[in-house]
């Protein structure tokens, strides 16, 4: 399985040069002619000056780098690379003394680690830095300014000096609940790197799947690995992948190469039912072994705390610390439910004689004996803020995840700290309420909420934002099952983490963040990554009148101008611009997308304009009545394949149709697809309204204005449990418009069921 999507990266990268050309020309020439800090530059650079005159940029670029200077000769082949996948001008790199208009990387002293100075004039450029990662930033930054062959070869005269806030600018990759190929981790790292990210914490072990193989103990891979999908209906295949020992080196030797530091997660006390599942006694019960779980949620099983299994770990870091050089390792400790600690006689005797009675203090001398192991082997530990307890090594770093706050009770303790904040850092929230998004929390993180984090807090004195090491975003998949999702999810969010990371304060404005990732956007798409749009889409808002089709179009950042066309062509830059709402005759084909100048910047959107299409609005297109956890889902079939996305809140699954029309005596149908409810919620599964179904089986309750007023319709849903459109029935005749609710009632958890599409109409 994991062999068969190695080529999907190499194959986008041939078809970078070509498509690079064509859709950046404008953007990247437009950019380059105007002032220097108006560039498509991620992270915008801490200081620019501008300059007198230009350089001219030819077809071949002769690039010098000082003899015997490994370091400068990779950042000069890297950006020789990079100008070659996207199309660019080609590089002759060779050592040698600088000479008239060749582009020289130098090394100067006095130069923060990791900036770098670039000076652009008439007679050539200069990347200086004093480092090999400042003189790869530096080629990083020359080539997004460079403009592509084809455009007035004209790179403004300017002075860069820059350096990054944070010396952490993290994204971390969950691999545990969905596997992802290494071709894939070494494409993210590749990416990482254009953005001056340089931590991947990479999320190895969870309940539902061990993904790098430890050879002393084999089945934590052969078992640990792979699990049975929870679905409706007939069995899936077993499902799951690991990272052997020789994979794991080749991507950590390509992290190197582009300055990304992996820190391996290996989660423990808790979240560890997968490797308890291959070695039972690792675990703190007597009962049967678990199962891989493939159930999402808080899980009880923890690793016990005997003499063995704490020897069982400390072999399992041995192991993590020869195959990942860098000097952290992540060992989780988020989210450890103590049910079973305190169940079990042994151990509690365990924790008797470790004079650690409180289970929390047990935890706290779980976490410290694998600091000191990790410690003497020049290791920092890091870990999540549920660590940071007393007794905790000065050394450790503590990831704040509950918002800032344990990013702050950790820098005011002498520890070191890294934000990653629930819930404005976690990329598996999505990014704008259009259908188009895939699968993930219902909870909207856009890409204007992220670029507003300010890592910064005022309340630290100097000593303790010095702690602040830097900020990460956390890419959690357990609903982002494929690649190209997870692609959608990171980026261009990930582009506001880096400037956050890099850039001072007083250069992050977000008009002009917006303006540089439109011009910078044509690099995803000529490289075949799967950037969400969400942030320029068309959002379109339809109403039936009197008059006609009232249509509203916005899109979410307010960048670009809205092109539309209503005779079903492909509107372009010079097709009519949206201003005010469009009033339009029932069977128009309208399109419309956002443009910045020529280029178009988002997926077309396109409807043809019916009362009948309009009265019925898929799931996106529905409010949930509650967000106690708000999903969007993916009905799966039989084969293996989807049926599209729905929106639900597990907790509560109700819906609410906006501004019905009921004066006629309206009918309303809906569409309905079965979901496992594959959740541990722990004491909240009381919270879960079941058993209210009548005899007839599970059904969807209509009500009018009120969620909680009295049910006027019942929609009846199949007694087995597969997707089915529901027979209609007719709603009670009330003059205006109206809100329609949907409940689900049914008589068990199993299945969940779930709207696709609800339709209201005469």
């Amino acid at each position: 399985m994991r062999d068969v999507r190695r080529g999907s990266y190499n194959g986008r990268r041939r078809l970078a040069a070509a498509a690079f050309a064509t859709l950046v020309g404008a953007l990247l020439s437009g950019a380059a002619a105007a002032a220097p800090s108006a560039g498509a530059v991620l992270p915008i650079p801490a200081q620019v000056l501008p300059g007198d005159g230009a350089y001219h940029v030819g077809a071949m670029l002769d690039v010098r780098v000082p003899a015997r200077d490994a370091g400068a000769a990779a950042a000069a082949r890297y950006l020789a690379e990079l100008l070659a996948r996207l199309g660019g001008p080609a590089c002759d790199v060779r050592a040698g003394r600088p000479a008239t208009g060749a582009i020289a990387f130098e090394r100067h002293t006095g130069l923060a680690t990791e900036g770098y100075a670039l000076e652009v004039r008439q007679d050539g450029v200069t990347i200086a830095a004093s480092s090999d990662a400042g003189l790869f930033y530096g080629a990083v930054t020359l080539s997004q300014l460079l403009p592509p062959p084809g455009s007035p070869a004209e790179l403004p005269a300017q002075r860069i000096r820059d350096q990054p806030v944070y010396a952490w600018r993290g994204l971390m990759l969950d691999s545990a609940r969905h596997f992802q190929s290494p071709a894939f981790v070494k494409s993210m790292i590749d990416w990482m790197a254009w953005h001056k990210l340089n931590v991947l914490h990479w999320h190895l072990t969870d309940d539902q799947g061990w993904r790098l193989e430890i050879r002393k103990y084999p089945r934590l891979t052969s078992v640990g690995a792979w699990r049975l999908p929870a679905v409706v209906g007939p069995p899936m295949p077993r499902y799951g992948g690991y990272y052997s020992q020789r994979e794991v080196r080749d991507i950590v030797a390509f992290a190197a190469t582009r300055h990304v530091t992996i820190v391996p997660e290996i989660d423990m006390p808790g979240h560890a039912q997968a490797a308890i599942a291959a070695y039972p006694a690792l675990g703190s019960t007597d009962g049967p072994p678990p199962a891989v779980s493939a159930r999402w949620g808080v899980h009880s099983y923890l690793f016990n705390p005997d003499a063995a299994t704490l020897g069982f770990l400390e072999d399992v870091l041995a192991e993590v610390v020869e195959l990942f050089p860098g000097r952290y390792v992540h060992v989780g400790g988020d989210e450890a439910v103590k049910d079973q600690w305190r169940a079990s006689a042994r151990v509690r005797a365990r924790a008797h004689e470790l004079g650690r009675d409180d289970p929390e203090a047990l935890q706290a001398y779980f976490t410290e004996r694998m600091g000191r192991f990790l410690a003497a082997r020049g290791r920092r530990l890091v870990g999540w803020d549920e660590v940071l307890r007393p007794g905790l090594a000065r050394d450790a770093v503590v990831m704040s995840w509950h918002g800032t706050s344990g990013a702050h009770a950790a820098a005011v303790a002498g520890h070191d700290a890294v934000l990653a904040p629930w819930p404005t850092l976690y990329l598996d929230n999505r990014q704008s309420a259009l259908p188009s998004e895939p699968p993930g929390r219902t909870r909207v993180i856009s890409l204007e909420d992220v670029y507003a984090f300010e890592p910064r807090d005022p309340t630290l004195d100097d000593a303790g934002r010095h702690h602040v090491l830097g900020v990460q975003a956390n890419l959690w998949t357990e609903h982002i099952r494929t690649e190209p999702r997870l692609e959608w999810m990171a980026l261009p969010r990930a582009a506001a983490v880096a400037e956050l990371g890099w850039s001072p304060p007083e250069r992050r404005r977000w008009p002009d963040f917006i303006a540089r990732l439109a011009a910078f956007a044509p690099r995803y798409r000529a490289l075949g990554l799967h950037a969400a749009d969400s942030a320029f889409a068309v959002d379109a808002r339809l109403a039936t009148s009197p008059a006609g089709i009232e249509v509203t179009l916005a899109n979410q950042s307010r960048f670009g101008e809205i092109r539309y066309t209503t005779d079903g062509t492909e509107p372009g830059p010079s097709s009519a611009r949206y201003a005010t709402p469009l009033s339009l005759a029932p069977g128009t084909e309208l399109r419309a997308a956002t443009f910045a100048g020529p280029e178009r910047i988002a997926t077309t959107w396109s409807r043809r304009l019916d009362p009948e299409s309009i009265a019925r609005r898929g799931t996106g297109e529905l409010e949930l009545c509650t967000d106690g956890v708000g999903l969007l889902l993916e009905p799966r079939r039989p084969d293996g394949g989807a049926n599209g996305v729905v929106a639900v809140d597990i907790m509560n699954p109700c819906w609410i149709y906006r501004g019905a029309e009921l004066g006629g005596g309206a009918s309303i149908s809906a569409a309905v697809a079965p979901l496992p409810f594959n959740y541990e919620l722990g004491a909240d599964l009381a919270k879960v309204r079941i058993g209210d179904g009548n005899a007839r089986g599970a059904e969807l309750e209509v009500r009018v204005d009120r969620c909680d007023a009295a049910p006027v319709a019942r929609l009846s849903l199949p007694a087995e449990p597969a997707a089915a459109t529901l027979a209609a029935v007719r709603l009670p005749p009330l003059p205006g418009r109206h809100d329609v609710c949907l409940r689900l009632v049914r008589p068990a958890l199993e299945p969940l069921w779930a709207v696709e599409w609800v339709e209201i109409g005469e």
